[in-house]
């Protein structure tokens, strides 16, 4: 179903400075599908630190060695606490980034 799909977007919790461990194994899974040429697009939520590391960067990363065409760079949403919420302002920049996407693709 994934190379059915004109865009696929990643995204997860950044932990321990980089992707969750969920996400490393998803796209473990991914390494035997062919989405080389697809558009794709990486996110995370994190603290607001630059002591937090960043999930998307290294999703974003895997992508690229899939043969995957990043459509916009990977961008974070931060944080207020471990459980959320998102910090003022983060909803507004993602509904951006979506409609920024939606005329790229």
């Amino acid at each position: 179903m994934l190379v059915e799909c004109n865009l696929l977007a990643f995204g997860t919790s950044t932990h321990a400075f980089g992707i969750s461990k969920p996400m490393k194994a998803f796209l473990e899974k991914l390494k035997n599908v062919d989405l080389k040429g697809k558009k794709a697009f990486a996110f995370d939520t994190k603290f607001k630190s630059w002591l937090a590391g960043s999930a998307g960067k290294g999703i974003e990363k895997r992508l690229i060695g899939f043969g995957m065409s990043i459509v916009k760079p990977h961008a974070s949403a931060i944080v207020k606490g471990s459980e959320g919420p998102l910090a003022e302002g983060m909803e507004e920049t993602f509904e951006k980034i979506g409609s920024e996407i939606a005329v790229l693709i």
